[in-house]
């Protein structure tokens, strides 16, 4: 089992080394770098991801968009002293958004306007679940469980055929779950304002931010979303997030189980059933 487990940790490293914007020789860093210039050519695993962040931001009408993460200059939240930036500061970050200003083919993509960047952080993570859990299946280690940061993959059940049990962490009591979900193969992945945020004034502001307002979400605490693929289960529930009072009609359509907990703490969708 070890050297199946060396080889799907050596893949996700991969891929955060391949799609980091932290790391300076990343195809995400070089296609930022080329924002209002010329073409960057990418490679067929990077085109399946453009597609599939093209694919997320049609489904979500647009809050998801990979072209946002220029809010983060105007929302810091890593700042020791945390500030909520004015309309206009928001106003210009959401001049440089626009997925559907981004020229790209199968070969190559280009950013039209400078200042402009992408970021894959939204999908990158559940990918290299995705990934892992590939590299599991193709070396017969068919009773593995994956977990990235709380985004789980299951290749099948445990080696006696019971299912794993996967909590959902509670989004206001980090040590408690709310839910425990029965899972034999596929996915489960959270998005939450808990996870990265600051206060100010008494108020929550989050790093999950709605490309379309420019704004934090604020609706849902958390969504959790299982799903065939932790790519499809964190997309989903992030686009849940930022859609706010929408959220349910959209998990609806896709067809997932979900659980979403409000403002108050109350359990929305079939996932309540196995609530704590």
């Amino acid at each position: 089992a070890r050297p199946v487990a060396e080889a799907a940790i050596a893949d996700a490293l991969r891929i955060e080394a391949k799609y980091s914007r932290y790391i300076d020789d990343s195809v995400t860093t070089r296609i930022n770098r080329g924002a209002g210039g010329r073409d960057v050519e990418i490679d067929p695993e990077t085109s399946a991801l453009l597609r599939y962040a093209d694919t997320c931001h049609r489904l979500s009408g647009g809050v998801f968009d990979i072209t946002s993460g220029v809010l983060r200059r105007v929302w810091d939240f890593r700042r020791a002293t945390p500030r909520v930036p004015d309309d206009a500061e928001i106003a210009d970050a959401r001049a440089l958004i626009g997925w559907a200003r981004v020229e790209w083919s199968d070969r190559a993509i280009r950013l039209p306007s400078r200042g402009m960047e992408i970021d894959f952080g939204g999908i990158g993570k559940e990918y290299a679940a995705d990934r892992m859990a590939t590299i599991c299946l193709e070396r017969g280690a068919s009773h593995a469980l994956i977990n990235l940061g709380g985004d789980v993959r299951a290749t099948g059940p445990q080696r006696d055929g019971a299912p794993w049990r996967v909590g959902i962490v509670h989004p206001r009591k980090n040590e408690s779950v709310v839910a425990c979900i029965e899972l034999r193969e596929g996915a489960i992945a959270t998005s939450g304002d808990y996870q990265r945020f600051f206060e100010v004034g008494g108020k929550r502001y989050c790093h999950l931010l709605n490309a379309m307002s420019g704004r934090p979400a604020s609706y849902w605490q958390s969504v959790s979303v299982v799903a065939p693929l932790c790519v499809f289960a964190g997309s989903c529930a992030t686009i849940a997030m930022l859609l706010e009072g929408a959220a349910e009609a959209f998990l609806q359509e896709q067809t997932v189980p979900y659980l979403a907990v409000d403002m108050r703490g109350g359990l929305h969708g079939p996932l309540k059933m196995h609530a704590i």
